[in-house]
């Protein structure tokens, strides 16, 4: 059996898509609720893989979210060991932990189907071969990525946050969208909260329908990619 180590950060932040992109490809989840309490492992050994989920918190907020000490620690026994995939809240963690920055309520927010610019570097990056110029993602977050790391490199931009993904050694990536996210839970968020971050819910949610299948296609593969590099070990 070929397990994935998987961290949760809020309940309403599971794995979603992730969870049957892994049964196809033969990998077994280990969910770690540790927003629940679950004692968030040491280390990664046993495991072919590590994703940090996302989660309404700032990387550095021990005080509302004790394990997150734990959940750095891991990122850093996981670094260089497995291929490892930060999400949202986990893809700031990687940054945070490798010496960049996060910043609360940066900028503008960004909800629902958004556009990202593939750069340039993303050409050499092998988790995203062939990828078009532009894709589309869900994204959900009032934080930002504002410094990066120092050997980091950058490999996806949007309109409204420019650090959306980044590379940190050979096989470490986080991102700030959310390629696990499916239509059903776009419809479970809250309307006056999007109202108030300046959204209509009825757009947001027609667009994660209508673009379902591309989105789908687009992540299904990258995250595809991502675990063979998990089997390869």
């Amino acid at each position: 059996m070929t397990t994935l180590l998987m961290i949760e950060n809020d309940q309403d932040s599971g794995p979603g898509k992730l969870l049957g992109w892994l049964d196809d490809r033969g990998f077994t989840p280990v969910v770690v609720r540790a927003w629940d309490g679950e004692p968030v492992p040491t280390s990664v050994d046993g495991h072919a893989g590590l994703i940090m989920l996302g989660g309404g918190l700032l990387p550095d907020e021990d005080d509302r979210a004790p394990w997150l000490p734990a959940e750095r620690e891991l990122l850093r026994d996981a670094h260089g060991k497995v291929p490892v995939l930060g999400i949202c809240l986990g893809g700031q963690l990687l940054a945070h932990t490798f010496g960049g920055e996060v910043q609360g309520k940066y900028g503008l927010p960004e909800k629902g189907v958004t556009s990202l610019t593939v750069l340039p570097a993303a050409a050499d990056d092998p988790l995203l071969t062939d990828l078009p110029s532009t894709v589309r993602a869900v994204e959900s977050h009032q934080d930002q990525i504002t410094r990066l790391p120092e050997d980091a490199v950058l490999l996806m931009s949007s309109e409204r946050c420019p650090n959306q993904m980044l590379r940190v050694g050979d096989r470490s990536w986080g991102v700030q969208f959310h390629p696990e996210v499916a239509a059903d839970r776009v419809r479970r968020w809250n309307p006056d909260r999007l109202r108030s971050m300046g959204f209509d819910p009825a757009t947001v949610l027609a667009d994660a329908q209508r673009y379902a299948e591309e989105l789908d296609k687009t992540w299904s593969t990258v995250v595809g990619t991502f675990l063979s590099f998990c089997s390869d070990r």
